[in-house]
């Protein structure tokens, strides 16, 4: 899941439309957040939003597919493809971009909420 330095460079540079994005590399891949939201990942030189209910039907319309991990396996996670001409266009990467940090975000609250709960008698 190699990324070239220009690649990213180039990702967050576009995502700088949606504020001040930091990346962080793992797994081979890089991980992408803002306000330690993680939203977004690049892998093979390639952008994955994060995708739930509220966004999913805008990438199957696209024809794009989940991020699968590990290429001889039928294993997805829920990060689409981001359509090379959204990506290039700031306007709409910045719509995209937010609507997947609302994923992320709401995704991060039902976690802690679902710890509180745990927690309690």
């Amino acid at each position: 899941m190699p990324v070239s330095d220009e690649f990213l460079t180039f990702v967050l540079d576009q995502l700088e439309c949606v504020g001040p994005v930091t990346s962080k590399r793992m797994f081979g891949g890089v991980g992408v957040y803002l306000e330690g939201v993680f939203f977004a990942i690049i892998a093979n030189d390639v952008l994955y939003f994060k995708v739930g209910e509220t966004n999913k039907k805008d990438y199957e319309a696209a024809g794009m597919g989940p991020f699968r991990p590990f290429p001889d396996k039928s294993t997805t996670i829920k990060y689409y493809e981001v359509p090379a001409g959204v990506l290039e266009d700031r306007e709409a990467l910045r719509v995209w971009a937010e609507k997947a940090l609302s994923v992320a975000t709401s995704k991060k609250k039902k976690k802690g909420k679902n710890r509180e709960n745990k927690k309690r008698p």
